[in-house]
């Protein structure tokens, strides 16, 4: 029995760790692209490594060469591509590298598969977004809802998209799209509004922070926990034949909405007043010292060029199709899991300053040495 060889590309990320821990449950051989840094960022995997059948490697989305070299000497059964400047803002302030990473390198992917003639052994999954339907043309969007992207994000993502359908159909290989509605987790990046939002809600509940600022409370999204959204990428590319699948819930809740939540889960509760820029969230129950208190404000810097407000998945292919759950975690669910998360995070970090300035006191007045 052949063995079923896994390489994940951005497997630091928030999907690359859950996706790792799901293909080691299944028994792959998993190998990991890592870029060099100075910086340690590998702590969503940091637990797997040392394990047999996990392997790290360094190399990166903007060098071919270095994607050649590492696909020849692993040669991978499955390749998912899950690396991508991924932070929606961020492209509209460095859209050259956007591009660079998120359209080129899937291409740079698919050729180094073809350098080493794996087109009919390795199959192939692209990590594509619901940002591809940006100022949405219809609602829920679903495989056949026309794109109509709004960001240089969504742009470069919209290169990556086609031209995995494009190989599909000139060389005949397996390789497909997962079109990712917004999946969040406790291992979300802590710059993604949702974790702002619950490590916010956590902060203000331990008197470390004073007030949450946001942007469109408004704009509209489909949350699913990406524990949950890594098992449809897997199932993508056990179907039978290569197809474009949309991974989303089929729920929708506005950022007002996980505000709210966050913060009840927190032992909050707030009232909302005003409109647009003027909105407020008002603590009107919880401890006392918050009572009364504007803890949730709307702030114009959050506001971008194009702002993508309404954002609804239909997940009816991937059910029929492949057999998945997209509720087996609810949107109530996802947030507490998130907010009790950050809750003991805080916790934990806020001991851990007060165990440092005791001992910076013992070590001025000379009680320790």
């Amino acid at each position: 029995m052949n063995k079923n060889i896994a390489l994940i590309t951005g497997v630091t990320g928030q999907d690359g760790s859950y996706l790792s821990e799901f293909l080691l449950a299944k028994g792959y051989e998993v190998h990991g692209i890592i870029r060099r840094s100075s910086v340690d960022y590998r702590e969503r995997i940091a637990h797997l490594e040392g394990q047999p059948n996990f392997h790290l490697h360094y190399a990166d989305m903007t060098d071919s060469m270095s994607l050649v070299k590492l696909v020849g000497k692993v040669q991978p059964t499955e390749i998912y591509n899950l690396a991508a400047q991924s932070h929606v803002q961020v492209s509209f302030d460095a859209p050259e590298f956007t591009a660079d990473v998120d359209a080129t390198g899937v291409l740079r992917v698919l050729e180094a598969v073809r350098t080493n003639h794996l087109e009919k052994t390795c199959r192939i999954y692209q990590a594509s977004t619901s940002e591809l339907y940006g100022k949405v043309e219809e609602v829920p969007q679903n495989e056949k809802t026309p794109f109509h992207p709004y960001s240089p994000y969504a742009v470069a993502k919209l290169y990556g998209f086609w031209i995995i359908k494009e190989y599909r159909e000139a060389y005949d290989m397996f390789c497909c799209s997962g079109i990712l509605f917004n999946h969040e987790s406790e291992r979300r990046g802590e710059t993604f509004v949702t974790r702002k939002i619950t490590l916010a809600a956590a902060r203000i509940a331990a008197g470390l922070q004073d007030c949450l600022y946001l942007g469109n409370l408004d704009s509209l999204r489909d949350w699913g926990y990406a524990k949950d959204y890594v098992e449809c990428m897997w199932l993508i590319l056990q179907h039978e034949t290569p197809e474009d699948f949309v991974i989303a819930t089929g729920v929708q809740h506005s950022v007002r909405e996980f505000t709210d939540l966050a913060f009840r889960y927190a032992g909050i509760k707030l009232e909302f007043k005003g409109e647009g820029l003027h909105e407020t969230g008002v603590c009107v129950d919880g401890s006392a010292e918050l009572i009364g208190k504007t803890l949730v404000r709307v702030s114009e810097d959050f506001y971008r060029p194009t702002d993508v407000v309404n954002l609804w998945g239909d997940p009816t292919k991937a059910k029929a199709e492949l057999g998945w759950n997209p509720q087996s975690t609810s949107f109530e669910d996802l947030v507490r899991i998130m907010v009790t998360h950050d809750m003991a995070k805080v916790k934990a970090d806020k001991v851990a300053g007060e165990v440092r300035t005791n001992l910076a006191e013992y070590l001025e007045k000379g009680i320790v040495k």
